[in-house]
């Protein structure tokens, strides 16, 4: 107490400012976390699994069919490929038929993972974050090997009951074609 004293602090006036103290740390405490996500529900779950489905059926079909995905995308959609911007349905099924034709064919099978999935739901829009990777069989008894990898990040929209791209930035971390070489942006 006799320090307490000494420094000015007497009795009521310390146990007020240990109380503004103790006041402000809590407070600062209990603010909302910053990367808050919104709250699962049944409808943001159905919404997930399929936009889960969107991404897996897209996939699923790419460098082995030559499925129009354009119409995986709303009509004024976007589509980034490693700094290369298609605008429409019309650019982004162009700027398709430029990548299938600036890809190396390679033997086997082609098989594209998707991991790390984040998807949030704001009703009838929403954002799906994935990395891919690429690997190719060649033979049923040859060992798989890894030939790209990269991220995606989504913008969806919902449209009578389904899912459709709005925006998609596409990136290469690796394996990138060298088609992409001169429109690539580190990101």
């Amino acid at each position: 107490m006799a320090f307490l004293e000494f420094s000015g602090f007497k009795g009521g006036t310390f146990r007020r400012a240990a109380f503004a103290l103790l006041a402000a740390a809590l407070t600062v405490s209990a603010a909302p976390a910053l990367a808050e996500y919104p709250v699962t529900t049944l409808a943001t779950l159905l919404d997930r699994a399929q936009i889960e489905d969107l991404l897996v059926n897209y996939y699923e079909n790419f460098g082995v069919t030559d499925d129009n995905f354009a119409t995986y995308y709303v009509g004024d959609g976007v589509l980034d490929v490693n700094g290369l911007v298609a605008r429409g349905r019309e650019q982004i099924e162009d700027l398709y038929k430029k990548t299938a034709e600036g890809t190396p064919k390679r033997p086997g099978r082609f098989h594209m993972l998707l991991t790390n999935p984040r998807v949030v739901i704001h009703g009838d829009s929403a954002t799906a974050d994935v990395v891919w990777t690429g690997i190719i069989s060649e033979t049923p008894v040859s060992t798989p090997r890894f030939v790209e990898q990269g991220r995606e990040h989504d913008e969806l929209v919902k449209r009578n009951g389904r899912w459709y791209f709005k925006h998609r930035i596409i990136t290469s971390d690796g394996g990138m074609p060298a088609m992409f070489e001169k429109s690539y942006q580190k990101r």
